[in-house]
């Protein structure tokens, strides 16, 4: 087919997270009429820090938001790891542990990022806000979509960018539980008042299957608080119950010590708490009929590989080009045939960072803090493989 004979196909994006923004940059880019849905009233700022590294520096590039981002970029000076009795293990570059380039890599509070992904497309996509899609109902024509506002409109394609927990896949391919890789922890995420002296560093308290960490941007007055726990199972009955979530974290880190028992007074009264499993999503195919997933909805790899926001920009620009000039069967398959190596490789990094960050036995906790104190301090000057591991196609936009 020719470009001009698909140039404007309508299309809808759930999620205006990373992968929706980003996905709709490139959409249109390729003369695509997009939509984005996003049930939050405007786009989400706040959240943890994010890195963006290897292929997904070059996505960034190309949509012409990396000055943004570098002048965003956080420069973390040092991360510190502290015993069970508070004492120091090791300190160390951040680099050093995380696989990350010194001087190349970002790493950029996720609000930063999803305005700077919002702004680059806001002007030239519809976004509608405080509103999501209710069903998905395919038809040759197209798919027709009702919204829990009430609204009923027909689009070419649909796609999924609504994160780990995603709707869209939950209406295309049933119940997460079939997708869902539990890695064995949990984590509750929040912001609380910098009473610790703390600036661009990162300090981690660790026991048998805990973790506390306090990671403080900059000289602000808030510090992101992060409570990382070993749990045999993912408590469902939590996820959706803010109050029992709050009462899981208390109960495990109820005899712990350092800034513990402050942290878990400033959970009780934070108003952006993020409570969520540590967890991977793995589908056998990413598409069925004229909707698509991509990003965390698709293949989130877990925090614990720190490559979730640089998978969602890469498989994002991957989509949208692969659909340039293609209908959305050719065009399905051309992104899962591209994409799945990298998706596959970066999730299998897994197993490379999480017994350094959250050892679960007293065994396994005494040989990570040996590792650590033998690592060298100086910043690390080569990125994982996997990072980099996909060349981006150069495809033909049309404007």
């Amino acid at each position: 087919m020719s470009h001009t004979g698909l140039s404007r196909r309508k299309v809808l994006i759930s999620g205006a997270g990373v992968a929706g923004p980003a996905l709709a940059f490139w959409l249109n880019r390729h003369g695509f009429a997009v939509t984005v849905v996003e049930k939050a009233g405007t786009p989400r700022g706040g959240g943890y820090p994010v890195d963006v590294r290897g292929t997904a520096l070059e996505v960034v590039r190309r949509m012409g938001i990396l000055p943004r981002l570098r002048d965003a970029h956080i420069d973390l000076r040092r991360l510190t790891f502290l015993d069970g009795d508070g004492s120091e293990v090791a300190s160390l570059d951040p680099h050093t542990v995380t696989g990350g380039v010194a001087g190349r890599d970002l790493e950029v509070r996720r609000g930063d990022l999803t305005a700077a992904l919002h702004a680059a497309v806001r002007d030239d996509v519809e976004f509608l806000f405080n509103d999501s899609v209710d069903t998905l109902d395919q038809s040759g024509r197209g798919v027709d979509v009702t919204f829990r506002g009430g609204g009923r409109r027909t689009f070419d394609m649909v796609f999924g960018a609504d994160g780990l927990h995603s709707r869209t896949r939950e209406l295309l391919f049933g119940p997460e539980q079939q997708f869902h890789r539990y890695l064995g922890y949990c984590f509750a995420g929040f912001t609380m008042r910098n009473t610790f002296g703390l600036s661009r560093e990162t300090v981690m308290w660790n026991d048998p299957g805990r973790a506390a960490a306090l990671y403080a941007v900059d000289d602000e007055d808030d510090v992101h608080a992060l409570l990382n726990f070993a749990h045999p199972d993912p408590p469902f009955e939590a996820f959706r119950n803010p109050e029992a979530q709050r009462d899981l974290v208390a109960a495990v880190f109820a005899d712990a010590g350092w800034e513990v028992p402050g942290m878990l007074a400033a959970l009780r009264g934070a108003d952006d708490l993020f409570f969520d499993a540590v967890s991977q999503i793995r589908m056998p195919r990413w598409s069925g009929g004229r909707v698509a997933l991509v990003g965390d909805a698709a293949y989130a790899p877990s925090f614990l590989t720190g490559q979730g926001s640089s998978l969602a920009l890469v498989g994002s620009y991957m989509l949208a080009g692969s659909l340039a000039g293609r209908d959305h069967g050719a065009g399905f398959a051309a992104y899962e045939h591209d994409t799945r190596g990298f998706v596959t490789l970066n999730q299998g990094q897994v197993g490379k960072g999480d017994a350094t960050l959250f050892p679960t036995t007293a065994l396994a906790l005494e040989q990570r803090n040996d590792m650590l104190r033998n690592l060298s301090a100086m910043p690390s000057t080569e990125e994982r493989p996997a990072h980099s591991a996909l060349t981006l196609p150069a495809f033909t936009p049309l404007t």
